[in-house]
């Protein structure tokens, strides 16, 4: 990030509060003690503003701005662009659906790293956060759970970036594949609306179809792995390196032990597949006949609500590490039948799910590398991983 002021008094204008001051910088609170003794007043955002109303009045607080600023070594800093809330505002009012817009003020330069977990983008705007003052930014938030994010455009005279946050499901944002790029805006309110809502969210709903639709399958394909080893041991009766079982009565504990490994990746099913289904329809695809195995996998969802939810009642509590994965092996076993289903109907719903992309057409290209596609039968004895399972 290239050096800045340590004091800076970054001034806009708003239609609500008048002149609107920003203090910024590693000694910030110099620059807001210079505000405040000029007669500014903080607002609940974080914002000082003065009216404008009163032009004798607000030449005065401008001249005593500039002497208190200089008493202590801030540096006052007039935008081009009218306050970003008030743009924030404006871009929530036009976009589709029902928006709300939330200011987020950063005095000192650091806090803005803060955005760059939640952050999803590989565009601009990222490296904006990475590279540049970035003193405030707007939230943009609608009633489905979609969080965008506006900032300035670093570096010019007008123009904004919005990019998006990930939902609240995710948390491994960096450098993540289906990331969507954040676009530039212009400075008119209704114009950068219409770019927001007929080019970025509609990228935006894409990047989030296919990110859900990678997070399903590989979770399939973790709990795939599994349970052909499982299966493979207790056929054959030997471990994965050929070792034969010593007794087979430990075959149930090593059922518990995969219900435990399989339900950690079958809530991500669990949390992310619903959504998809909900986009499926069969009859308008090449593969109609897909209906009868995504009506099992619905069913399958259904049937393991309640497991979910013990599940999720359960988390907030305290627990010992042996009684967490004990519960986690209950909430496997409840599932298995499900997990089976979705193992067994998992293509069907890959090219359904390829097929129902938002606002494209139907996905007929061949499939991702790596995630799940019909599988080869294992083999009676597993490769050996090198330890017993």
């Amino acid at each position: 990030m290239p050096p800045t002021p340590l004091a800076q008094i970054i001034l806009s204008t708003s239609r609500a509060h008048g002149l609107v001051a920003i203090p910024h910088g590693e000694q910030h609170r110099q620059a807001a003690r210079a505000l405040e003794e000029a007669g500014f007043q903080r607002n609940p955002d974080g914002a000082f503003v003065a009216p404008l109303a009163d032009g004798p009045a607000t030449r005065q607080m401008g001249r005593a701005l500039v002497h208190r600023a200089h008493e202590h070594g801030a540096t006052i800093i007039t935008s081009t662009r009218p306050c970003l809330a008030d743009f924030g505002e404006d871009l929530a009012a036009g976009l589709p659906g029902t928006w709300s817009a939330r200011m987020e003020l950063h005095y000192h330069p650091a806090v803005q790293e803060d955005l760059l977990g939640p952050l999803w983008d590989n565009g601009d705007l990222l490296q904006a956060l990475l590279h540049d003052p970035v003193p405030g930014v707007v939230f943009l938030r609608n009633s489905a759970g979609t969080e965008l994010l506006l900032i300035e455009r670093p570096g010019h005279s007008s123009g904004y970036l919005l990019g998006a946050l990930a939902p609240e499901a995710y948390d491994d944002n960096w450098e993540e594949p289906h990331a969507p790029r954040s676009i530039v805006l212009p400075g008119e309110p209704d114009l950068a609306a219409r770019l927001a809502a007929t080019s970025f969210l509609p990228s935006y709903s894409r990047a989030l179809h296919q990110r859900r639709l990678d997070t399903v399958l590989r979770a399939l394909e973790r709990i795939r792995a599994e349970y052909e080893t499982l299966q493979a041991i207790k056929a054959s009766g030997r471990y994965s390196d050929g070792i034969p079982l010593a007794d087979s009565r430990m075959v149930p504990e090593m059922e518990r032990t995969f219900a435990d490994y399989a339900w950690l990746s079958f809530r991500d099913v669990l949390e992310h597949a619903p959504v998809l289904l909900s986009r499926c329809h069969p009859a308008a695809t090449p593969w109609p006949q897909d209906a009868a195995a995504l009506d099992r996998l619905r069913q399958a969802l259904a049937d393991s609500q309640e497991t979910r939810n013990e599940d999720q009642e359960l988390r907030g509590a305290l627990f010992s590490v042996g009684g967490w994965k004990q519960a986690r092996s209950r909430f496997g076993l409840a599932a298995l039948p499900a997990i089976e289903t979705w193992l067994a109907d998992s293509a069907a719903f890959q090219r359904q799910a390829r097929a129902a992309v938002p606002g494209g057409p139907l996905a007929l290209s061949a499939p991702s590398p790596r995630l799940l596609t019909t599988r080869p039968a294992s083999p009676a004895v597993p490769r050996s991983s090198g330890a017993h399972r």
